[in-house]
């Protein structure tokens, strides 16, 4: 397997044992972890089924026969990877070139939730689908160099969502949220949140910025965690509740999308600061992911009207291009969903370096805010409407999207100009009807 741990510090040793994080206070909204409970010696390999279990092989055979069912994908923190969990255990994809990297599947095994830490050999993974690999209330430690879990974290109530980076384990619940230190799984901060069904966390990967983002414990509040510098931000985002946000690398900018999905608003998670807001389109729509670019030049969004968009972030940056010294007309089509100016909004502009807007956003202040939103530098429209998520790819200016129904696509846009993104590579990576290989 290519994925290798040398150098970063986070792969476990062989034959450690790791116990559940010690039972905690309960709290208002949330059950307490269950109490401590030893790994087993030989670890649990997902290639394997209980063969102790007389109705198995039955359900080995309607499982084999079944449809694949692709549960959920994932970047990993640079983009350069993405795992796949299915009803039959879960795949990695390398990028750049396009290649399936490996895959751990037989029936029986459902997995909901895979993270990858960077392009190293641990995994956390949360049993999911039809039939669970193991329990929804576990994150299980999965080590590929030694085909096994080395390590679980369990729970009362079912896991929403895990993130990880070198130092860092954090396991989102529905109204509460545990952060772990990495290589010994203790239990270092516990942090209450509004109902949180997706399970929303952002952790910065950056190994000199540790910054959490999550649900605050009122509508529509981002909670920021400095825990390099001690300091707790919380940042009122919007008037509706959150359905989607990111942090970039750094963990300096915050940029958050509601339920309503017209406007996204980029913030500095310093100060709490609205930096920019930008407008998706004019109707509601379901925000699926945002993605920062690594220089946090770009902002990539993706949503059920079928549309990604990129908008331009504000700020100078060193690796920024040159840009145009006029103004440039950016022709727009007007249907619905995509981040495309209103027929009454006038023609839309494109200021120097920056994202279009209407003609009348002089009259800011007069006029709705939304005559002067600032709409998508550029656009991707995919075949069909498709839960997708995005991030950019390793090329310049390149952007990645990879859809729920098993589809990867690799697309770019022009810095300069922006408008329609040309679809450079698309693959089928599963299909539904796949059998198992």
């Amino acid at each position: 397997m290519a994925l290798v741990s040398n150098g970063l510090g986070v792969a476990l040793p062989a034959g450690d044992h790791h116990p559940v994080a010690p039972q905690q206070q309960q709290s208002r909204d949330e059950e307490p972890p269950m109490p401590p409970a030893q790994v087993a010696a030989a670890g649990v390999a997902v290639e394997h089924t209980d063969s102790s279990d007389p109705s198995a092989g039955t359900a080995a055979q309607d499982q084999a026969s079944a449809p694949k069912l692709l549960i959920s994908a994932a970047f990993n923190q640079d983009y350069g990877c993405f795992a796949c969990g299915t009803n039959t255990g879960f795949r990695i994809y390398n990028c750049d070139p396009f290649k399936e990297t490996f895959r751990r599947e037989v029936p029986n095994a459902g997995i909901a939730l895979v993270e990858m830490l960077f392009r190293c050999n641990i995994l956390a993974i949360v049993g999911g689908g039809p039939i669970p690999r193991y329990p929804p209330t576990k994150v299980m430690i999965w080590d590929d160099h030694q085909g096994r879990c080395i390590g679980e974290l369990a729970f009362r109530s079912e896991v929403r969502g895990v993130k990880l980076r070198r130092d860092r384990i954090v396991v989102i619940l529905e109204h509460k949220i545990y952060v772990y230190n990495f290589v010994d799984l203790k239990l270092l901060h516990q942090i209450e949140t509004i109902a949180n069904g997706k399970g929303l966390c952002a952790l910065s990967p950056s190994s000199t910025t540790p910054i959490l983002a999550c649900p605050g414990l009122h509508k529509g509040q981002v909670r920021v965690e400095h825990y390099g510098l001690r300091k707790t931000k919380f940042i009122p985002a919007h008037d509706s509740n959150l359905a989607c946000f990111s942090l970039s690398q750094d963990g300096k900018l915050l940029a958050t999308a509601s339920t309503k999905g017209t406007l996204i608003r980029i913030f500095n998670t310093m100060d709490g600061t609205r930096l920019q807001e930008l407008r998706r389109g004019a109707d509601r729509a379901q925000i699926f992911s945002i993605a920062f670019s690594p220089n946090a030049q770009w902002l990539a969004v993706s949503s059920d009207k079928g549309t990604v968009h990129v908008f331009r972030l504000k700020g100078p940056s060193p690796s920024d291009e040159s840009r145009p010294a006029e103004a440039q007309s950016i022709e727009r089509s007007g249907s619905q969903g995509s981040g495309c100016t209103s027929p009454f909004a006038g023609s839309p502009t494109l200021s120097p370096g920056g994202n279009p807007g209407s003609t009348l956003s002089f009259m800011k202040g007069v006029l709705p805010k939304y005559f002067s939103s600032e709409w998508s530098f550029a656009q991707y429209r995919l075949p069909e409407e498709i839960h997708a998520t995005v991030a950019f790819g390793a090329q310049k200016n390149s952007v990645l999207i990879v859809g729920l129904d098993g589809s990867f696509y690799k697309c770019t846009f022009d810095s300069a100009n922006g408008g329609e993104m040309m679809q450079q590579e698309y693959t089928k990576f599963m299909r539904t009807n796949e059998a198992d290989q």
